[in-house]
This record gives C-alpha cells, sequence and structure tokens, in this order.
C-alpha cells in the first residue's frame, strides 16, 4: 500500500497560510493603512496566473497563497473597522 501524502501537505500549509497571513494583515494595516490593497491584488493574481502554469501539489500551494492574498484586500478593510473601534492600536505617526 502506498500512502499519498499531499492532502495532508495541502492541509498543514493552508493552516501555515491562514495564520501567517492573519499578523500579516495587522501589520500591513498598521504601516500603509488599507489603501495598500493593490499590493495584495497583484500578489495574489500573479500566484493564480503562475499556479495556472505549474503542475503538481506547488500548483495547489501557489493556489492557496494566491486566493488568501485576494482574500486578505477584504480582511485589511475590517481590520481598519477594528482599529476604528478601539481594538486594534492606531498607529500613531499617522493623522
Amino acid at each position: 500500500m502506498e500512502l499519498n501524502f499531499e492532502g495532508v501537505v495541502v492541509g498543514v500549509m493552508s493552516l501555515v497560510i491562514i495564520g501567517a497571513f492573519h499578523p500579516l494583515v495587522i501589520w500591513f494595516e498598521y504601516h500603509f493603512t488599507q489603501r495598500g490593497w493593490p499590493v495584495f491584488l497583484i500578489a495574489g493574481l500573479l500566484c493564480l496566473i503562475a499556479a495556472l502554469f505549474i503542475q503538481g501539489l506547488f500548483s495547489v500551494l501557489l493556489g492557496l497563497l494566491g486566493v488568501a492574498c485576494i482574500w486578505s484586500i477584504r480582511e485589511l478593510k475590517e481590520q481598519a473597522r477594528r482599529v476604528e473601534r478601539g481594538w486594534f492600536p492606531k498607529n500613531p505617526k499617522r493623522k
């Protein structure tokens, strides 16, 4: 019997990517505001386009990364609302 680890790798990498993007969105909003959303859009689209041309497990991981980048656009806007509510600190250098 041959074991197939691709599903386990995809599951673990999904958790890693989601776990990494949560503090990344908080940090990005603190330093650059939500107006930096095009960075996430471009990175996400590049990852998704690259996933179309690559085969195998790496294609799946690029797809996950691309979708996480695009989802982060929404999270940036939500993070700005959290800052307005006082749930997260506002950057004192910003007006």
